[in-house]
């Protein structure tokens, strides 16, 4: 690093960041952004009738094999009833406007099977592949700030129409659900957009992290829902989640920007240090009209490796993420408030253990200690072959919910290395066009998220069994080893051809001097040394 770039970075250390308060509005946009997707896994536990049960056969209903007699500890009792379940009415705004309108309703709970119960959990991703693409497109077109916090706060707003629409009927709720994950699927791919103009390439493995801020949503969630749900109704666990994204809202608008030039209170040292970093690989200007190389993009190797590792990540994420719940409550017998503790708690596991790996890995990458695709390879041996040695044991726990709890934390653990790997990865290749991969990938993956629910619910149709969710954590283990062999074996994180952006005009006269000086940047001499590195090991 030479002096002039040190002096810079010394200088942009004074004072509050404006990347650091945009790493913590990411974090709980996130949050808020996963939250909305999950809060129907902890209530659809509490909404069901638990007594009703429709057999389409003649064959034996199997559930709750391993049901909890007796809770002899201080924590929460594991009971199947709440304790205000008399006065749930009162509590509940939609209830009192049943009454008020004397509309009848099943006090106890609907009467939904499995099948149906599935379709209510899956039906947010049934169209959240749809945007994912648009999703980039948009943010490179009209802003991060505009797309990433609008599409956010509309599928917040429809939080608080979602527990009249349950009382309709449960093909209204699945309408809803679908609507809603429409929108809110333009948020990540939006999110890398974002990055690849504000985070210098030695600090994005850090900055990722903020994405884990959607497991921080999930474990604190969990268990204040489980209150929620104890201390008044299941619907307030949809309102609850319309409140806090509103207010996350205002933030948003008045601290976050689309660049470093658009921000009128970033300090001018820091963005000198931004945009000296990133030099030419990032076009500045967003509204910069420009073609986008689909071919090249669609025809990419790394972008479908990148594809696949996804896809098995989020199939093993998603099916523990919105059926820990009901395993949890089903097969161990817990209660409401245990179901949501428990179920959320290894979500901090998550986050803690993304926090580790990335430092780790910009040490590995500072010190050129190893190459930057090796980091992302290492990254992908622990969030998916390891995370798949982890749900295969969990599959074979049987009734010992001690360990089962010890394997579901130690897969949800695991995966939080994906912020060093395949999310990192796919802004490594091409941050101009970070939005719109992403998009692409994640278009394709989080098919994977509803494709789960709907075989949870075929497998476990009128058999809440051991054996059914033995075959369930299998499958999943199997999706996480296969993809990461193949990330591990065939992917390179070199920045690709088409990345660069042809320019029929010369850069703006202010940044003139940033791109004549690249050459004193850390960054090119670091990608320089990696690539030696990389060539060595091949050799």
């Amino acid at each position: 690093m030479t002096k002039n770039v040190m002096m810079i970075e010394k200088e942009a250390n004074v004072g509050l960041k404006a990347r650091t308060v945009l790493w913590y509005l990411t974090f709980f946009g996130f949050a808020i952004n996963y939250i909305i997707r999950i809060n129907i896994s902890i209530a659809i536990v509490d909404m069901i009738n638990p007594n009703y049960k429709r057999s389409s056969s003649n064959r034996t209903i199997i559930t709750s094999e391993c049901i909890v007699v007796s809770n002899t500890s201080n924590s929460p009792e594991l009971s199947n009833e709440s304790n205000l379940e008399g006065n749930l009415k009162y509590v509940s705004i939609e209830r009192r406007l049943l009454d008020f309108l004397e509309i009848d309703y099943d006090p106890k709970g609907f009467q939904w099977d499995e099948h149906q119960q599935s379709k209510v959990l899956g039906s947010f991703f049934w169209l959240h592949w749809v945007t994912q693409v648009p999703g980039g497109i948009f943010a490179a077109r009209y802003g991060t700030k505009f797309v990433f916090g609008f599409a956010n706060f509309i599928a917040c707003l429809m939080c608080f129409f979602m527990p009249i629409v349950c009382y309709l009927d449960y093909r209204w709720m699945v309408a809803f659900r679908l609507v809603q994950g429409f929108i809110a699927g333009v948020a990540w791919p939006a999110m890398h957009h974002l990055t690849g103009k504000w985070i210098p390439p030695n600090e994005r493995s850090k900055f990722v992290t903020a994405y884990l801020g959607s497991s921080i949503g999930v474990a604190v969630a969990y268990p204040i829902f489980g209150f929620i749900i104890k201390a008044s109704s299941w619907e307030w666990v949809f309102h609850s989640c319309g409140i806090a994204g509103s207010i996350w809202f205002i933030f948003w608008l008045y601290y976050v920007y689309d660049s470093p030039e658009n921000h009128p209170r970033i300090h001018a040292k820091e963005k000198e240090y931004i945009l000296k970093c990133l030099g030419s690989s990032v076009i500045q200007n967003s509204k910069e009209k420009r073609n986008v190389p689909w071919k090249a993009i669609l025809t990419s190797k790394v972008v479908w490796i990148n594809t696949l590792a996804q896809w098995g990540g989020i199939w093993g994420l998603f099916t523990l993420l919105t059926q820990a719940p009901t395993y949890f409550r089903f097969i161990h017998g817990w209660g409401i408030e245990m179901t949501g503790i428990l179920s959320g708690l290894p979500h901090l596991m998550r986050v803690g253990f993304s926090m580790a790996f990335s430092s780790l890995g910009d040490y590995l990458l500072s010190t050129n200690k190893m190459s930057r695709n090796n980091v992302r390879r290492l990254a992908a041996f622990f969030s998916l072959v390891l995370n798949g040695f982890a749900v295969l044991a969990m599959a074979y726990t049987g009734c010992s919910v001690t360990t089962a709890v010890l394997f579901y934390t130690m897969s949800l653990s695991l995966h939080g290395a994906v912020s060093t790997g395949a999310l990192s990865s796919i802004v490594d290749i091409a941050p101009n066009y970070a939005g719109i991969t992403m998009g692409l990938t994640s278009s394709i993956a989080i098919i994977s998220g509803f494709v789960s629910p709907i075989v949870v619910g075929y497998m476990t149709f009128e058999n809440q069994s051991i054996v059914a969710w033995q075959h369930i954590f299998q499958l999943c283990a199997a999706m996480l080893f296969v993809t990461g062999i193949i990330y591990i074996w065939f992917n390179d994180t070199s920045i690709q051809p088409w990345n660069k952006i042809k320019q029929d005009s010369e850069p703006p006269k202010e940044l003139l001097p940033l791109y004549l000086e690249l050459d004193d940047c850390e960054t090119k001499k670091m990608i320089k040394k990696e690539n030696e590195l990389e060539m060595n090991t091949r050799s």
